[in-house]
């Protein structure tokens, strides 16, 4: 028997795309989680610059739309969470690309000494 070909999929970035003017707020948190990293892993004069900044929209948006994405969490490219109301993800856990994530959704455990979960790419998550 064959194995099946692992298909390689690569992120869809329209899922985390926002409009200027458009009112998206889980899209805006993961905006915030994306710069944050951007800006860390950047030069000392920008990441001290802008991480005040950034730290206080992820802020702002965590309390807007009740989720609890920490800023250095792993996720792959594309991520959509339509409702974000009471997702929770674990800082250790690790979440691949073009994953759904809907409300009510926790990702992970109190501590990571069991082993933090890893989820596959094109993966659908809901309670």
């Amino acid at each position: 028997m064959h194995e099946p070909v692992k298909q390689v999929s690569s992120p869809d970035w329209n899922r985390e795309r926002v409009g200027l003017f458009t009112w998206a707020p889980s899209r805006r948190l993961i905006r915030t989680v994306r710069n944050y990293q951007r800006a860390n892993s950047s030069n000392i004069l920008i990441r001290f610059v802008c991480r005040p900044f950034i730290l206080r929209a992820h802020r702002f948006w965590s309390v807007i739309t009740g989720a609890d994405i920490p800023l250095n969490a792993q996720i792959g490219g594309g991520l959509f969470i339509p409702h974000p109301n009471g997702v929770v993800i674990h800082s250790a856990a690790k979440v691949g690309i073009n994953c759904t994530i809907f409300q009510q959704v926790t990702i992970g455990g109190r501590d990571a000494r069991h082993g933090a979960p890893v989820i596959g790419d094109n993966v659908l998550i809901g309670a």
